[in-house]
Formats: structure tokens, C-alpha cells, sequence
């Protein structure tokens, strides 16, 4: 089955985005997603050399549905323009995978935390910031990532508790701690495209197992 059914659907939707449309569609759109969960399965089966957990995981269950959430978003169209992978390893390393018309990328880490979340990511700053730092300043995670996105939301002034001499205070203002990269149509027909998606992986495990360690939790 050829990845470019993806495409030539998701384009076809957004240019015909309704639910009439989707039902008359309906074939084509369980076509492109088995397709999809096929590619999934193909990513699985590379990260799994690096946690068992992703063995455990069944390449269906790592797809998002294709429906806008309307009750809380009611001005976006009915359907996304993109099909999405989201799977999460039991140590807290896990990677988002976004391929769309108009925009496709990929990345990972912690975004738009709970106030309790986000104190707790502050709080393993405080204790060893120096961790995260050494993390995302290295050549591997910077010559992939660029280092983390830009925060739009990130504090002007000292979040509550901290000085604003603080050694890692540029890192504690953040509210979102992220790593993206877009990726092309060609990245995603490519036959390598699992390859390229364990690389990323790879590349930013030093930033999430520093998140799911200071969340004390099993996943992210």
C-alpha cells in the first residue's frame, strides 16, 4: 500500500472538510488509516530495541482520532489535516510524530503542564538544573533539535519562589520544555522514515528522561 494515499486523502479533506464528505469518504479515510497504523507498526518495531515497553504497545492505540474536538475548539474545521503518532515509553521517553498537507514535524517533551506539573519540573531545575542544561546543550541534541522551541509563554520576571539571580533562571520561566523538528512529505515516503523517526528518538531521550524524572512517574 502506497504512503501517498495519506496525502491525497488529507489534501482531498481539506479541501472538503465536512462530515457529508467524510461519509461519503468514508473508504478512502479507513484506507489512509490503515496505512498510517501500518507505518506506526513499522516505527514500533524500532523503538522497541530500545525499551521492551514499545513491544507492548499495539500501533492502533497510538493513532489520534481524526475529529476536532468541537465542544472546546468550536471554531476549527470538523476534521484535522494531519494523522498523528503518539507513543510513550514506560521510562517516560516517548515522541510525537505529525504528518500533514500543509505541515508535518516531529518532537517531544513536556507542553502547556498543569501548575502542578510545571512545579514539579521547576523544582528538579532547582536541584539540578545543571542536568537539564548539559542535556540540551550537547552537539548531538543540538546538531538534531536546534535546542528547545521558543517559548511564547515563558515569564518575564522570576516564577514565585525564585530569584531572579537564580543560576537557572532562564530555564525556570519556561512553561513549555519541547524539542520539534519539521520534516517533509518525502521524509514520511521514504522507506528510511522508521529510521528517521528512532534517530529522533534517540536524540531526545536525554530531555524527556530528565522530565519523567522529575515527574517521579512511569510515563509522561
Amino acid at each position: 500500500m502506497s504512503k501517498r494515499k495519506i496525502f491525497e486523502f488529507l489534501r482531498d479533506l481539506n479541501d472538503n472538510n465536512s462530515k457529508d464528505w467524510m461519509d461519503a469518504n468514508r473508504g478512502r479515510y479507513e484506507e489512509a488509516k490503515q496505512i498510517w497504523i501500518a507505518e506506526c507498526g513499522r516505527i514500533l518495531d524500532r523503538l522497541e530495541k530500545h525499551d521492551d515497553y514499545f513491544s507492548k504497545i499495539k500501533p492502533k492505540d497510538t493513532i489520534e482520532r481524526i475529529n476536532n474536538n468541537l465542544l472546546y475548539h468550536p471554531n476549527k474545521p470538523t476534521y484535522k489535516d494531519h494523522f498523528g503518532f503518539s507513543p510513550s515509553s514506560g521510562k517516560g521517553s516517548g515522541i510525537y510524530v505529525s504528518a500533514g498537507t500543509s505541515y508535518s514535524f516531529i518532537g517531544g517533551g513536556v507542553h502547556n503542564p498543569s501548575n502542578e506539573v510545571l512545579k514539579q519540573i521547576r523544582g528538579a531545575i532547582d536541584y539540578d538544573g545543571e542536568e537539564l542544561q548539559k542535556a540540551i546543550d550537547s552537539k548531538t541534541f543540538q546538531g538534531f533539535w536546534g535546542g528547545l522551541d521558543e517559548d511564547e509563554d515563558k515569564l518575564k520576571t522570576s516564577p514565585k519562589g525564585y530569584t531572579q539571580d537564580h543560576k537557572h533562571i532562564e530555564l525556570l520561566r519556561r512553561k513549555h520544555f519541547t524539542a520539534s523538528k519539521r520534516i517533509t512529505q518525502q521524509d514520511i515516503l521514504s522507506d528510511d522514515f522508521p529510521e528517521l523517526i528512532e534517530e529522533a528518538y534517540l536524540k531526545l531521550k536525554p530531555l524527556t528522561d530528565y522530565l519523567a524524572k522529575a515527574l517521579d512517574e512511569e510515563r509522561l
